[in-house]
C-alpha cells in the first residue's frame, strides 16, 4: 500500500499557518508528500525546505489573484497538487495547512487505509474534526462547524477537489466514504488577533470584491474573537506536534462556556445534538456508507 500526502501552502509566515506541524502530522503515514508552495510576500518556500525530509516533493505555483468567488482558487490549486502525486500510489491524504492529525490516531487511520484498500466502494475516508477557537482551550460547539470532513482518497483521475477546497467529488457526485476513526484538530482560528484580522481580509479576498470587503469587514487592527455565538471547553491533550506553538501563545482570551447567543430554533437545534449527538439538517459533502 502506497501513501501520498499533499497540501497547498501560500504566505504561511504572514498569516501564521502551522503548516510544519501539519506536514508532520501526517507524515508517518506517507510513502511520499507533496507541498504546493503559492507566491508568497514572506519565506513560504524556505520554510517548507526547512523540514528536510526526503519523502517531501516541492513545487511551485502561481495563484490566481483574479479567482474572487467562491474560494475557486484553492480548488483549482488543490488539484494542481493532487495531479502531482505518482502513478502508482493508493490513497492520497490531504491536509491543509492549519490541520492537524493527532499521534493517537496514527495506527487507526493506517489501519483503516488497509482494511478498505480493495473495498472498491470506499472512495474515501472520513474524519471527525475539533474547531478550536480564540485559544487553544475552546472548540466551538455549536452548528457552523462542520462536524466531518474528507482527507482521504482513492488515487484516481475521478476524484477533484470541489468547491472551496473543503472536501472531494468522485466523477461530479458525492464521494462515498467510510470514516476513518482518526479526528483531525483545526486551528484556523487561533491566531494572534493582529493576525487573525489580516488573514481574514485576504482569506475573504478569494470570495468576494473588493466593495464586498469594504462594507462587510470592519478595519480593525485586531479581530474580536468575543464574537462567537458558542464554545466548549477543551479537556483532551493537543498533538505533540503543537506544543511549542502553544506555549509561546502570547495573547489572552477567555470565554464563559455556559453562554449561548442562540435564537430559539438554534437553541433547540443545539439542544438536541448536544443531548443525542445527532445533528438534524445536517449538510454532508459525502456519503457514508456501510
Amino acid at each position: 500500500m502506497k501513501v501520498s500526502g499533499f497540501t497547498i501552502i501560500r504566505n504561511a509566515i504572514l498569516f501564521d499557518y502551522p503548516v510544519i506541524e501539519a506536514i508532520r502530522s501526517i507524515l508517518p503515514l506517507c510513502d511520499e508528500f507533496i507541498v504546493s508552495v503559492g507566491n508568497s510576500e514572506d519565506k513560504t518556500l524556505e520554510l517548507i525546505q526547512q523540514i528536510n525530509n526526503p519523502k517531501i516533493k516541492i513545487f511551485q505555483s502561481i495563484w490566481d489573484d483574479k479567482l474572487r468567488h467562491g474560494g475557486k482558487v484553492l480548488a483549482i490549486e488543490t488539484n494542481k497538487a493532487l495531479q502531482q502525486i505518482s502513478a502508482d500510489t493508493d490513497w492520497c491524504f490531504y491536509i491543509q495547512a492549519d490541520e492537524i492529525l493527532h499521534e493517537d490516531y496514527l495506527e487507526t487511520v493506517y489501519e483503516s487505509m488497509q482494511k478498505n484498500l480493495f473495498d472498491k466502494r470506499v472512495e474515501g475516508l472520513l474524519f471527525h474534526y475539533l474547531h478550536f477557537y480564540g485559544s487553544y482551550d475552546y472548540i466551538g460547539d455549536s452548528r457552523r462547524w462542520y462536524r466531518n470532513e474528507v482527507r482521504i482518497i482513492r488515487n484516481s483521475p475521478l476524484v477533484h477537489s470541489f468547491r472551496d477546497a473543503q472536501g472531494f467529488r468522485w466523477n461530479n457526485r458525492k464521494i462515498q466514504v467510510k470514516h476513518s476513526g482518526g479526528t483531525i484538530f483545526h486551528y484556523g482560528w487561533v491566531r494572534p488577533p493582529q493576525v487573525q484580522a489580516k488573514r481574514q481580509k485576504a482569506f475573504n479576498q478569494l470570495w468576494h470584491d473588493d466593495e464586498w470587503i469594504k462594507e462587510n469587514l470592519p478595519n480593525n487592527d485586531e479581530f474580536d474573537y468575543s464574537k462567537i455565538d458558542s464554545l466548549a471547553l477543551f479537556k483532551g491533550r493537543h498533538p505533540q506536534v503543537m506544543q511549542d506553538r502553544i506555549n509561546s501563545m502570547n495573547w489572552k482570551f477567555g470565554f464563559d462556556p455556559t453562554q449561548k447567543k442562540f435564537g430559539l430554533k438554534t437553541r433547540i437545534l443545539h439542544y438536541v445534538e448536544m443531548t443525542l449527538d445527532w445533528r438534524p439538517f445536517e449538510y454532508r459533502n459525502y456519503r457514508l456508507i456501510k
